[in-house]
Formats: C-alpha cells, structure tokens, sequence
C-alpha cells in the first residue's frame, strides 16, 4: 500500500514508518491552497491561483507509527485537467474539495470523483469530500447534509473545514492517517499470496511412496 520506509521499520526502534501521497482536487479558489497552507504552517493566506502544481510535505509521529505525508495541490483551471492524472497518478489518498457557498464547485468535485474511479480500484484509494469556507456560512449554497448524503452514497470520508478559522482541518488529515493505517493493518493480517499452503499428509489419509 505506502511505501514502506526501512521496510517497515524506523531507525528509532519497531515503529514503523510509512510514506502516503495525497492529492488535492476542486475547482479554483475553493481554497485548496490555504488549506494546505493552514495545515502544513497553521496560517491562513489568501494565495494566488496554483500554477500547474505544488508540493508540501508533512510529517507526523504518532504512537503506532510515523507518517510522512506527501501532499499535491493541483491547479484548478479547467486547462490544467488534462495533465492533473499525472500528479495524483499513485495516490494513497484524495481531498475532493469544493466551497460551500458555491454549488457548482461541488458538481466539479462529483466529475473529479467520476476521473478517479476510472483509474483506482475500489478501495485503493482514501477519498474525502471537504466542503471548505464555513467561515461564510451565511452564504452557503450546499448544505451539511447535501454533502454528507453524497458522501455516503460514494463511500467516501466527510468533512466541512474553513482554513480560515483553522476549522477541521487537522481533523481531514487526521481521519486519513487513521483510515490508511487501518488498512496498513487490515492488509497486514490477509495471508501472503505467496505463502503456499502446508498439507498434512497423515489427516488426509494420503500414501506416500519412494521414488
């Protein structure tokens, strides 16, 4: 799933590391940037459109492991779509974004999901619908619920944030570190594909025989 570092151990002792690539995906000036911004450096800005694309990094020391993720914002103009796959290509997880004072952004983030679905398998990517800018909650056009109803339609994670007033925007990153190493553990537990199985000959009642 992640790329392992020092296969799956630390220079610190047992806690494993791990590396995730996240990727952020929505219309222009629904506030990717500043969320990012806010996130990485807890400041909010009001940053210019995104050319192409940015890169930040965090990382995180948690009690069961430590988590370095890599994070790319991508620009929101429509004439950066056609080379966006090449950014979130390898992804463990996405922020589908849009503002919630502005319904058409939320349509926007609907037709990045339909991109994503067409080139992830089922559960091979961490996806979370965040509805940013509830610091203009007098101007909301999408609603809580609206959201969320949509969200659990897709199978997706749910948020509503404001990088402006700090709000949930550690919680976004933090329910996507939760759910990545609860794969890590899930995916853990399965039996290898290449552990071949042992038959016992003497239970099944089978003969053997020399040369």
């Amino acid at each position: 799933m992640a790329q392992t570092v020092a296969s799956g151990a630390s220079l610190e002792g047992p806690r494993p590391s791990y590396r995730y690539k996240v990727v952020l995906l929505g219309s222009m000036s629904v506030g990717k940037s500043s969320l990012v911004y806010r996130y990485v450096r807890n400041d909010f800005r009001e940053l210019l459109p995104t050319v192409g694309c940015s890169f930040f990094t965090q990382t995180l020391d948690l009690d069961e492991a430590t988590v370095r993720f890599e994070i790319w914002d991508t620009a929101g103009q429509e004439k950066y779509q056609s080379v966006c796959h090449l950014y979130y290509r390898d992804a463990h997880a996405a922020l589908l974004v849009y503002d919630i004072t502005k319904k058409e952004t939320l349509g926007r983030a609907k037709m990045w999901l339909e991109e994503l679905e067409k080139r992830f398998l089922p559960n091979e990517i961490v996806i979370v619908l965040v509805g940013n800018k509830t610091d203009l909650a007098a101007e909301r056009e999408v609603t809580t619920e609206e959201g969320k109803e949509f969200a659990q339609t897709k199978g997706l994670l749910f948020m509503e944030t404001s990088a402006k007033s700090n709000h949930q925007v550690n919680d976004v990153f933090m329910a996507i570190v939760q759910e990545l190493l609860r794969r890590e553990k899930e995916n853990a537990s399965k039996p290898s594909p290449h552990e071949r199985a042992t038959v016992d000959l003497r239970a099944s009642g089978a003969r053997t025989r020399c040369c």
